[in-house]
């Protein structure tokens, strides 16, 4: 189970079939250049650094660390990891997975750093790979990221007049469920048609088409499809339609508006997540 969570299998799985559970579980083994990439918090040693790539590498040695800070309870450290979330204690003897509450708080502190950690990755996916519905002076900004043949991602767009009328920019981002390619190492149909959509000329014409169930012209060009898809592993996606807050919280799959702009004002949580 554990190799599952750091692999991301064992979710991904459970939520949108074997094409892009093998897709996901088969990543290449972490180089130098990647290892280096993950963003280490302050008062995390290099000795500490270390001790903890060997704890997950006992584990799995694909598995891909994206962040390693110190955590709220004394001797762990906290990792992202291939999309999960676990402590490493600071001897390198125990590993946990689950959520850590502050009692004197009430705060949900993984919720809190993992909200931290999203709104930090999709800050850093520019505009103009999005494809974005917005008002003339949105109230907020939502990402969200989609799928053409999902039939929520549909039932999210049909209402896309509604949230730009209440004051909600959405910015889509592609997240096909079959994922990027088959077992037999071809692009995926949906993978395909998404690539369509995002290289097509008219972009939002092309989506709403789509999403409609009218197959895009066939397009290619240099397109973040599967960038944005490696994205959503690594946020710990597990479905679509998914939606972030500008705080980086997961604010539900399917919501109305109202639903939306009530969880983004009081701070309460539609999803659970």
């Amino acid at each position: 189970m554990l190799k599952q969570w750091l692999l991301a299998a064992g979710l991904v799985a459970c939520s949108f079939g074997a094409t892009a559970a093998e897709n996901a579980a088969s990543p290449a083994a972490p180089t130098a250049a990647s290892a280096a990439s993950a963003s280490i918090g302050q008062g995390v040693t290099p000795a500490a650094e270390k001790m903890v790539r060997e704890s997950i590498a006992k584990v799995s040695s694909k598995a891909v660390i994206d962040e390693i800070d110190v955590a709220p309870i004394p001797g762990f450290y906290m990792v992202i990891v291939s999309g999960q979330m676990l402590y490493v204690s600071a001897d390198g003897k125990y590993m946990l997975n689950g959520e850590l509450v502050d009692l004197s708080s009430k705060q949900n502190t993984s919720k809190l750093a993992w909200a931290n950690f999203r709104k930090a990755q999709i800050a850093k996916v520019p505009a103009s790979q999005r494809i974005v519905f917005a008002p003339a002076h949105p109230k907020v900004t939502i990402s969200v990221f989609t799928d053409v043949n999902c039939a929520f991602c549909r039932a999210l767009h049909e209402h896309i007049a509604d949230f730009n009328k209440a004051g909600i920019a959405v910015e889509y981002l592609a997240w096909p469920r079959e994922g990027v390619t088959t077992t037999a190492g071809r692009p995926t149909p949906t993978y395909t048609e998404m690539v369509s959509v995002w290289c097509a000329s008219d972009r939002k014409a092309a989506f709403s088409a789509a999403i409609d169930g009218k197959a895009p012209k066939p397009a290619t060009c240099t397109n973040p499809v599967k960038d944005q898809f490696d994205l959503g592993l690594k946020l710990g996606l597990d479905g679509t339609p998914t939606i972030y807050g500008p705080d980086g919280r997961v604010l539900g799959g399917y919501v109305t508006p109202d639903q939306l702009l009530r969880a983004i004002e009081d701070g309460s949580d539609v999803s659970g997540s």
